[in-house]
């Protein structure tokens, strides 16, 4: 089992990066790819998913959202896309108090949790998220459709980023507009502008 890999970004796309480490390149899924910078140097936590017929491996910028993830995956009907959905937020610490006060109406905000799922998250991890620490200190820490493509790059990438979490191309021809409408100077501001917006729907 992996813990994490010291590596040079090579290669950034809405559904993952690629992290080389003495002349391999790995493909790792993450939250918020466009957070990470090619040619950058990072320290990226993994955790290793093994299938049947699959083994993948998911990046994280720190230890408190690797152990978020893993809380995440032992709900029931929790897989790993969606909870990385649920990472890609900001909002980490308004995601554990919304579990702690019962608010389903906010998890159902994510893509792919429902009712059901969002009151399964309560259950399982309700008063179980002391230990991740505080949550406030690490906030800010292409195959895309025609009719979602925009004039400007930064927020054609954030859509299709977007889109890869698994909002739908309706929510997301909604926010075009506003993420148009946005001042931001690259892709990262773009996307997390677009997830608090998704998330006051």
């Amino acid at each position: 089992m992996y813990e994490y890999i010291n590596g040079k970004i090579t290669d950034v796309s809405p559904y993952h990066i690629v992290v080389e480490n003495n002349g391999l390149g790995y493909l790792v899924y993450v939250a918020n790819p466009f957070s990470y910078q090619v040619e950058s140097q990072q320290k990226v936590y993994l955790y290793q998913a093994v299938r049947d017929n699959d083994i993948s491996l998911y990046g994280f910028k720190n230890k408190v959202e690797k152990q978020l993830f893993l809380k995440l995956l032992n709900v029931s009907g929790i897989g790993p896309k969606s909870a990385l959905a649920i990472l890609a937020s900001d909002d980490l610490s308004g995601l554990v108090t919304a579990i702690n006060n019962d608010d389903d109406g906010y998890l159902v905000k994510f893509p792919g949790i429902g009712k059901k799922t969002a009151k399964q998250i309560i259950l399982d991890l309700k008063g179980k998220l002391a230990d991740l620490g505080n949550l406030d200190q690490l906030q800010g820490q292409r195959g895309l459709a025609l009719d979602l493509a925009a004039e400007n790059q930064y927020v054609t990438e954030s859509l299709e980023a977007l889109l890869a979490l698994g909002y739908t191309k309706t929510e997301l021809k909604k926010l075009k507009p506003k993420l148009l409408d946005y001042q931001a100077s690259s892709t990262d501001e773009y996307l997390r502008y677009g997830l608090k917006l998704l998330m006051r729907k």
